[in-house]
């Protein structure tokens, strides 16, 4: 195959000299907008949405408060949520106050040793039972509740005793029910729920740090 250098040079994204092509005119951005704001307020309607999430930060501030850890999980997108979330605890999130203990099971040398030795499926389940101790909060994190490794790990946060947590889509799938608190969320497709999920963890940290009367700090 011959690749030809380009005649023209590429124009800056946003400028009036672009032309609009078959493709973009089919796609309407501003649907997509629409669509996140009607998963958002299907939330809002769900019963006992706003009462769950409630009761999630109230969970992760009594596990914080008495000197425990938040754990959490998911498979892609929802691995990079659950790195979010932790790194708003330890680092900060809106002002300046002591750092959280939160973890996410992101280490890339435990999940690739892990996934080698044993099989993906045991990838989260092998770090909770690393690391888990009772009174720790263990929050999981699958758009579909489907995951073996996601069911693996919840099996493995109860028998180190620790608080568990799912967040789920779909219905909730084979993870709906298992957990000692959850939240299933609308939405058909997984990035409308992963959207939702990060949502709530904003939220999570939000009501975590006002219920540990975290003040806010002098930059």
């Amino acid at each position: 195959m011959v690749l030809q250098a380009a005649t023209e040079r590429p124009r800056a994204i946003g400028s009036t000299r672009m032309e609009p092509t078959a493709s973009d005119a089919s796609f309407d951005p501003a649907a997509s907008l629409h669509q996140a704001r009607d998963a958002v307020d299907a939330l809002l309607r769900h019963p006992g949405a706003v009462q769950t999430i409630n009761s999630l930060i109230s969970a992760c501030a009594a596990a914080l408060g008495a000197g425990h850890k938040l754990m959490i999980c998911g498979n892609g997108g929802s691995a990079c949520d659950a790195a979010h979330f932790a790194e708003e605890l330890t680092g900060r999130f809106r002002f300046d106050r002591r750092p959280l203990a939160a973890i996410a099971c992101t280490d890339v040398g435990h999940i690739t040793c892990t996934a080698n030795d044993y099989g993906f499926e045991h990838v989260f389940a092998r770090w909770v039972e690393a690391l888990a101790r009772p009174g720790d909060v263990v929050i999981l994190l699958s758009t579909s509740g489907a995951s073996p490794n996601i069911l693996k790990a919840a099996e493995a946060a109860r028998a180190a005793g620790a608080v568990t947590i799912a967040m789920l889509g779909k219905g909730g799938g084979a993870l709906r029910g298992v957990c000692a608190l959850e939240l299933i969320v609308p939405g058909h497709s997984s990035d409308r729920i992963q959207e939702l999920h990060m949502l709530v963890l904003h939220i999570m940290v939000e009501g975590i740090e006002a219920s540990l009367q975290l003040g806010r700090a002098k930059r």
